[in-house]
């Protein structure tokens, strides 16, 4: 009988990164050099040369592929195996933006597809964490922009003006659909949902340099054919109200579903009639959840990956939860 699971993060070095995550998920951590900048810990993923680990109970050291391969529908909900297969179809992510991101994004699944064999990345941002005034980039500030006046701003090195820029603040929520062009600004926490895909053309990077004096590779020409000129930041910041000990839909698409779930004393969830995992992602405190028989304790900043099979899962505590699944 499977049980929630627990995996071991994979930690990324990025130019715009700090320590962070480190802080947060040092104990989880093993050979790592504190010194470095860390800007992404990948917590759960299939990308391929950068599967999940299991990191609990009887399955631990077997990676998410391979438990996918035993179980399958038990897993991951008999829809989702037959539309994915052993790849699992979500991403992850928690980011340390200590800089800002460079300006992208990503193709949708028609043209992932043709042109990456791919899925495309549609994907949300939950803000964990802030500095005050720190801001996002979401489409363009002009929703009236048409593809030669965007080309023309790229040429001539002035497409920041062209951004519309959000601030943020603990707990907002993004939910940003392929061909959205976006960035995160300095001094944000992220926890990203996304397809799983690693595709992303990058736009402009803020004419950064490396130590050797040379900037990252953009992706012009692959960017245009992949934006929306009308993506509406109005409409892509999701609104919620989460009452203590209740719940609150946040996200409902075609790629996942996210709740946020807040557990006062004890809360117990009926999946009995979804056909697919669920995710909970600890966002403030911690619980004990039960599924199965199977104990697990959850604290903040740590995922844990529910089977299809269970039925019900109960948790105990004090804690709000990000809860995705895909139906």
């Amino acid at each position: 009988m499977l049980y929630p699971l627990k995996f071991k993060p994979r930690v990324k070095e990025r130019i715009w990164g700090g320590h962070a995550i480190v802080e947060r998920k040092g104990k989880a951590l093993s050979r790592i050099d504190k010194d470095k900048l860390y800007g992404e810990s990948w917590d759960l993923s299939s990308v391929k040369g950068d599967i999940s680990v299991v990191a609990n109970g009887f399955l631990k050291g077997n990676n998410l592929e391979e438990v996918i391969e035993v179980y399958m529908g038990e897993l991951v909900g008999e829809t989702n195996f037959e539309r994915y297969g052993l790849e699992f179809p979500l991403l992850v992510k928690y980011l340390d933006c200590n800089d800002k991101l460079s300006v992208q994004v990503h193709p949708n699944d028609e043209l992932a597809e043709e042109r990456h064999n791919s899925f495309g990345k549609t994907e949300a941002w939950y803000i964990a964490d802030c500095k005050p005034g720190a801001a996002i980039y979401l489409g363009f500030k002009d929703l009236n922009i048409t593809r030669e006046e965007y080309i023309s701003a790229v040429a001539e090195s002035r497409l920041e003006p062209l951004l519309n820029r959000v601030e943020v603040k603990k707990g907002d929520v993004f939910f940003i659909p392929a061909g959205t062009v976006h960035a995160l600004g300095a001094g944000i926490e992220v926890v990203e949902v996304q397809q799983t895909s690693d595709v992303t053309y990058r736009i402009y990077d803020w004419d950064r340099v490396d130590a050797s004096g040379k900037g990252r590779e953009l992706h012009t020409a692959l960017a245009v054919d992949a934006i929306d000129f009308e993506a509406d930041a109005d409409l892509l910041h999701k609104q919620y109200n989460l009452q203590r000990g209740g719940e609150a839909k946040v996200i409902d698409s075609p790629y996942f579903t996210m709740v946020m779930q807040d557990v006062a004393s004890k809360r117990v969830i009926d999946c009995s009639m979804l056909d697919s995992f669920i995710i909970y992602i600890c966002l403030s405190g911690s619980v004990r959840l039960t599924a199965n028989g199977a104990e697990e304790r959850l604290a903040m900043g740590e995922l844990v990956l529910v089977p299809a099979e269970v039925d019900e899962i109960c948790f105990e505590g004090d804690a709000q939860l990000m809860e995705v699944f895909v139906k």
